[in-house]
């Protein structure tokens, strides 16, 4: 049986998911809509699909069964929930939505038309990740006690002025961009926190968000992640470690500028002295977009919650936002 996708936002992830759509040969891209009717015309001419301006006819049409949103912050909301009244499945790119607010609203709606809601996280299922939290979940590395990361870019020339600098349109800076990844990977890995402490601060661009966010997190049951993410990282860096009492786990780089993509596995030394090392590198191309839409129709079709679904996407804006109100207040709070 064939499914129709309408892409909702030609930008670069609207690029992405098409290409991983090209490999399922039961999915067809079928529409693609954007405000701006040039790249929505650019896009659907590769994949023969049909062109669109208006969303909301693209959401409400009959032969659609799954919509992608992949626009800027400010419209994800309210384009997620109108396909969800009517009744598609939603991939909706991370953040979901600009708040928690916004992202609830996603939740409720799709509990309400019984249909699934899946968040764009597709770090979850990089290689090396995802490998990471099979040996964690195997108990490789024992309890986990504590997890790190460290997550960042430079930026470009005029970031300034591109529509992640302006809070009404994305909701939060780097904190939000790349650190809402960071937290749902600390949640996939240890469980719901329950406590935030944390720093947000605007160091080098001269926008209306933060540009690097420094952030601990603590859960019931004594789990510490710290983070911070920046938008000051000249050289791009994706590191993210997690230690438990028989060794620790370090997943560095996600392939492309972030360097080549490896896991490290060390199991400690009881005796003391250097721990037994494991490295593993994944060199192949980034085909975490494909195999987040393969476990999406998979959770379809057996009927369950995906990885990486609405609820995954409402718990890691309500962290975003303990770390904002923890930086305002400048004390720790309850998330």
């Amino acid at each position: 049986m064939s499914h129709n996708v309408a892409i909702i936002g030609a930008g670069l992830i609207g690029g992405k998911r098409a290409v991983a759509l090209g490999a399922f040969s039961d999915f067809r891209l079928k529409v693609v809509a954007d405000i701006n009717q040039a790249a929505a015309e650019k896009l659907a001419v590769q994949f023969e699909a049909e062109p669109a301006t208006d969303w909301r006819k693209a959401v409400e049409r009959p032969d659609i069964d799954f919509v992608v949103v992949s626009t800027s912050n400010n419209y994800l909301a309210a384009i997620a929930v109108e396909a969800l009244k009517n009744k598609k499945h939603v991939l909706c790119e991370k953040p979901l939505g600009r708040n928690v607010g916004e992202a609830d609203s996603m939740v409720n709606q799709a509990k309400q038309c019984n249909v699934i809601l899946k968040t764009g996280f597709n770090h979850r299922h990089h290689p090396a990740i995802s490998k990471a939290k099979h040996l964690a979940e195997k108990g490789e590395i024992g309890r986990i006690m504590f997890l790190r990361c460290r997550y960042g870019h430079g930026g470009r020339p005029g970031y300034e002025k591109e529509w992640r600098a302006n809070k009404e349109l994305c909701g939060g800076g780097e904190l939000l961009d790349q650190g809402v990844h960071v937290v749902d990977l600390f949640r996939w890995f240890a469980g719901d926190f329950n406590e935030a402490f944390g720093y947000t601060q605007t160091c080098f661009w001269d926008m209306q968000v933060e540009d690097n966010a420094f952030a601990m997190f603590k859960n019931n049951a004594g789990v510490i992640a710290t983070m911070h993410t920046s938008w000051t990282q000249w050289k791009n860096l994706f590191c993210f470690e997690v230690f438990g009492d028989l060794g620790y786990l370090v997943v560095d780089g996600l392939g492309g500028s972030y360097g080549v993509e490896t896991l490290k596995f060390g199991k400690r030394n009881p005796k003391g002295g250097p721990p037994d090392e494991q490295i593993e590198q994944f060199t192949g191309p980034d085909l975490s977009w494909q195999h987040e839409w393969d476990e999406f129709a998979q959770a379809i079709q057996e009927n369950r919650q995906p990885i990486g679904n609405g609820h995954d996407g409402l718990q890691a804006n309500r962290m975003i936002e303990a770390v904002q109100r923890a930086s305002q207040l400048k004390k720790a709070v309850e998330i």
